[in-house]
């Protein structure tokens, strides 16, 4: 056997065990989840749309399909314009304070 045999020989075992790895998580993964993740903002609302991406970037890899919400707990001006910018996205939801603008 030579040395570029045994290397395609382990690339597609490795290969396959992916393949299976990530068929046994898909299958695992519940079809809908009607958990959320609740971020509360306050102020300009620093690190939240560093927050929000990580939490979309789980969507789109599949590891997590629930729902970002954004709670107003004090935002000011600008971190209403982000929160609200943030919520355009899909799967993102704001929710303000009553009498909030």
């Amino acid at each position: 056997m030579t040395v570029l045999e045994l290397l395609l020989t382990l690339l597609a075992a490795f290969g396959l065990v992916c393949l299976v790895w990530l068929g046994v998580g898909w299958l695992l993964l519940p079809l809908r989840s009607p958990m959320r993740i609740v971020l509360e903002a306050h102020g300009n609302g620093g690190e939240l749309e560093q927050a929000v991406r990580g939490l979309l970037w789980l969507r789109s890899t599949g590891l997590w399909r629930g729902t970002v919400v954004i709670r107003d707990e004090g935002l000011d001006e600008e971190g209403l314009m982000l929160a609200r910018a943030m919520s355009l996205r899909s799967g993102v939801k704001l929710v303000q304070r009553p009498g909030g603008m």
